[in-house]
Order: structure tokens, then C-alpha cells, then sequence
């Protein structure tokens, strides 16, 4: 048994070394080829240590950015600045200026999202791709409140993947698209940056300078600069959840101060911007101021309701001047700024709970507001010349304008040419003409139809609580 089992082995063992002398017999395959598979594998396995989030999320939004230019003529100072005349009455000439932006597009056919601070009085609008080709822009519609205009070009390009800003997480990597200082670049590819989301409803006081109201920003440290207005910031799988729209800086560069708009606030409004060329405000009839004005402003408090409109949503909601709004929306109000960023996402017609105390040791009462249209929105609209319309000072819309007149008749649209020759602009109050007090747009209308065409004649207006004087004469 033995001797048996040992042949067995030693026959096993040469039918294995033959089976290795059959496969050896034909020559080895060359080192080259075990020197490139290694190579190829090396290679495999560094370029997916290198596709990160980040990398796909850029590649996948990029294909929908766009760089824009703006040309637009601005008055500038001019003449010698050792003029004696020109210190007391300063000149001014007329210059071309070109600025740039960033876009990208959110509907089929075209249609692009963007700042309207990047497009504000543009003389004409290019959108350049990343492949080089440049397109002639029409403005569909612009919103200073929310700074979101929307532009359209022939091409129909890639839509860009939108997301939600509603459940982004402090501290979760975004990328920030753009096209800073687009001027000193060869070309209109976007520039990619990234950083993480510092904070989110970041409210920012509002100054002179800004005609917006910057409400519920997200706050990035993903580097923003000029140029990067209007461009898309992203979530890590390359969806769009606001617009880079401005940054804190006391350098003019990026510092890691940048805020972009929520992505549900841009997208409502250039849907309806798309639809009527314009945007519905929705009116709750009430104006408010802190309930802790007596402190910092900053103290939490809630805010206080400082006047309702007769007739209007509030009062037939049951709301009273005098009465301390805690809540709205299911959202705690702070101060004046979370109730206006309340208002700035509601829709004409919403319903709104709010939450208050008619005293401060008061119990909580719940109110629901039904929202409508803004008072100037629906007045009767008087066309005094071509290019100039106006309304009649109501409560309504005293109270919607924060006019100190309660009378008068309200400039409701006037187009550049008008302005630039009169000097009026969109939201003054005309009170008198040649002293003789307005009450409504039709006397406005009924006392320059009484003038002659040479006769000169002076307007007295309200502008942001201030009152001014212009001499015209029709020609």
C-alpha cells in the first residue's frame, strides 16, 4: 500500500512538470507588454483618485455657463478738475462702458439667468460659450428687488441641473462657476473654484448703493471676484442651488466673504419674468419696524406692525398697528429683515400664518394673511406724455411706495429718453407745478395740456423723502 501510494505521487508530480515544460516551451512574452499594463493600471487607478466630487460636479455644470459683456453709456465727471465754474456746478459727459458678468441657462431655448446688476442700463448685451462663439442677448426682463434678470439667445444649449438650497448643509463642499476678470482672459471658459457653504438665510443690511434686497443668502468661502456675478454656485453633484451674486471685501477681491441668491428665489422669478416680462410683489398691507427699537436693532423680539393699510390683506386678516409679529411662515421673525425676506418668496394670492401679541405680557394669537397685488399695480395708470404714466397717491400706495406725501401723483413708468431730458425718474411724487398743489395724476395730466409749447414750467417732486425742483418747457 505503501509502494503504491508512492508511485502514484511521483506520477502526479511528472505530469506536472511535463504540463510546465509544454506551456514554457514557446517563447516569453515581451517585458513591454507587462511594463504597459502595469502603466495602464497606475494610470486607471490615478485618474480615479483624481475624479473627485468636485471634478465631475464643475464638468457637469460647466457645459451651461456663460460668459456675458455689457455695453452701457453712463454720465462720468469731465473738464478739469481746477475748474473754478465746474466746483459749483459740475460736468459731466457722456461714456461708453463695458462691464461683464457671468450666466447660466435654466430653460430649454436658450434661456439664461444672471444678475441684473451685471446687465443694469445695458446698451447692448453679448453671451460668449466656452467654445468661443458669441451671441447678440435680448433682455427678456430684469428685477432689481431680488437682482435677477433673465436674458435669451438663439442657441439652445445645455440646461444646467437645478437643486435645492433648502437642504444644503453647513460645511458641505459647493463649487462656485464663473468668468472673473473676463477682460484680461483670452477666453470665455469658466473658471472653477471651490469651498464649503459658511452659513445659510444670511440677511444683509441694505445701503445707497444697492437697489436689491439680499435676503436668506447662502454665505460660501468658495472664491467669488468680480466677473462671478450671475454664474452658478453647485452642490457637490453638480446641481445649482443659488446664484454668486456679491462678496464682502475690503480689497475688491475675494476674501472668502461670497453670497449667492437661493436657487428657488432666482427660478420663480425668471419663470415669471419669462411669462409676463415682469414680477408679481405680492401686498400683506402692513409695514413693520422692530419691536426692540429701543435696543439694538439685533436683539431678537420680533417685529413690531407699525401701520396697516385700510382695507388692505393685514386688516381683514384681523391685525392691528401697534401689535408684535413673532412668526411667519413657521419661521421666528428677529427683526424687520426675516420679515421682508418673508415677503420677498411669497406669490400673489398665498396665504401666509403669522404668529402674534397685541401686548408684550400677551397670549400668542395666529392670524392668516391672504396676500394680493400691490396697490400701484392696480391703480389707474394716466399716460401724461409718451413715455411717462402715472398714478394717484393713495393710502395703499403711499403706504406700499414709504412716501411722506399723502397726496400727489406717483411716476409708475418712464422710459431713459424722458428721464434723461426731464430729470424725473420711476417712483418720484410730482406736488406741484408752477405752485399749484397735485392730488391725482389726471390734474398732472389736465395742467401741462393748458401750457403753451414754449412756455416754461417748474415740477416739485418727492424723491426718497426728499424735495426737489426741475424747469422744463415743451419744444
Amino acid at each position: 500500500m505503501v509502494r503504491a501510494s508512492f508511485r502514484l505521487l511521483i506520477s502526479s508530480v511528472v505530469l506536472g512538470a511535463a504540463s510546465v515544460a509544454c506551456s514554457a516551451k514557446p517563447a516569453m512574452p515581451p517585458l513591454i507588454d507587462s511594463a504597459n499594463a502595469q502603466r495602464s493600471a497606475q494610470n486607471q487607478t490615478l485618474t480615479t483618485s483624481r475624479r473627485t466630487a468636485i471634478v465631475d460636479a464643475a464638468a457637469r455644470v460647466a457645459r451651461s455657463v456663460v460668459s456675458i459683456s455689457v455695453v452701457s453709456r453712463r454720465q462720468v465727471p469731465a473738464g478739469d478738475p481746477m475748474d473754478f465754474f465746474s466746483f459749483f456746478v459740475p460736468r459731466t459727459q457722456e461714456r461708453q462702458i463695458q462691464g461683464y458678468g457671468t450666466g447660466f441657462v435654466v430653460r430649454p431655448g436658450g434661456i439664461i439667468i444672471t444678475n441684473q446688476h451685471v446687465v443694469d442700463n445695458a446698451d447692448s448685451i453679448t453671451v460668449s460659450l466656452a467654445d468661443g462663439r458669441d451671441f447678440t442677448a435680448r433682455l427678456l426682463g430684469e428685477d432689481p428687488t431680488t437682482d435677477i434678470a433673465v436674458l435669451r439667445i438663439t442657441e439652445d444649449l445645455p440646461v444646467a441641473a437645478i437643486g435645492k438650497s433648502t437642504d444644503i448643509l453647513i460645511g458641505e463642499w459647493v463649487v462656485a462657476l464663473g468668468n472673473p476678470y473676463t477682460y484680461l482672459l483670452g477666453n470665455s471658459e469658466p473658471t472653477v473654484t471651490a469651498g464649503v457653504v459658511s452659513a445659510t438665510r444670511r440677511n444683509v443690511l441694505p445701503n445707497n448703493t444697492q437697489s436689491g434686497l439680499y435676503l436668506d443668502m447662502i454665505q460660501t468661502d468658495a472664491s467669488i471676484n468680480p466677473g462671478n456675478s450671475g454664474g452658478p454656485l453647485t452642490n457637490s453633484l453638480g446641481e445649482v442651488i443659488g446664484v454668486n451674486s456679491f462678496i464682502f471685501s475690503n480689497s475688491g477681491g475675494s476674501i472668502g466673504l461670497g453670497f449667492a441668491i437661493p436657487i428657488e428665489r432666482a427660478i420663480r422669478v425668471a419663470d415669471e419674468i419669462v411669462k409676463s416680462g415682469a414680477v408679481r410683489r405680492a401686498w400683506t398691507g402692513l409695514t413693520v419696524g422692530d419691536a426692540s427699537s429701543m435696543r439694538d436693532w439685533k436683539s431678537a423680539g420680533g417685529v413690531r406692525i407699525a401701520e396697516v393699510t385700510p382695507a388692505g390683506p393685514a386688516v381683514r386678516a384681523g391685525l392691528e398697528a401697534g401689535a408684535v409679529l413673532v412668526e411667519a411662515a413657521g419661521r421666528r421673525l428677529r427683526n424687520y429683515l426675516d420679515w421682508e425676506a418673508v415677503k420677498l418668496d411669497l406669490h400673489v394670492g398665498d396665504t401666509v400664518a403669522v404668529r402674534f401679541k397685541r401686548t408684550p405680557a400677551g397670549a400668542v394669537e395666529s392670524r392668516r394673511i391672504i396676500t394680493g397685488d400691490l396697490p400701484s399695480v392696480t391703480a389707474a395708470r394716466v399716460s401724461v406724455i409718451s413715455g411717462l404714466e402715472l398714478i394717484t397717491v393713495t393710502p395703499g400706495v403711499q403706504a406700499e411706495r414709504q412716501i411722506r406725501s399723502d397726496q400727489g401723483a406717483l411716476i409708475f413708468r418712464i422710459t431713459d429718453e424722458v428721464s434723461r431730458a426731464t430729470g424725473l425718474r420711476e417712483g418720484d411724487v410730482i406736488r406741484w407745478i408752477n405752485r399749484r398743489p397735485i392730488a391725482t395724476a389726471a390734474e398732472v395730466k389736465s395742467e401741462l395740456g393748458a401750457l403753451g409749447s414754449q412756455q416754461a414750467f417748474t415740477i416739485t417732486f418727492e424723491r426718497q423723502g426728499n424735495v426737489a425742483s426741475t424747469t422744463l418747457s415743451f419744444r
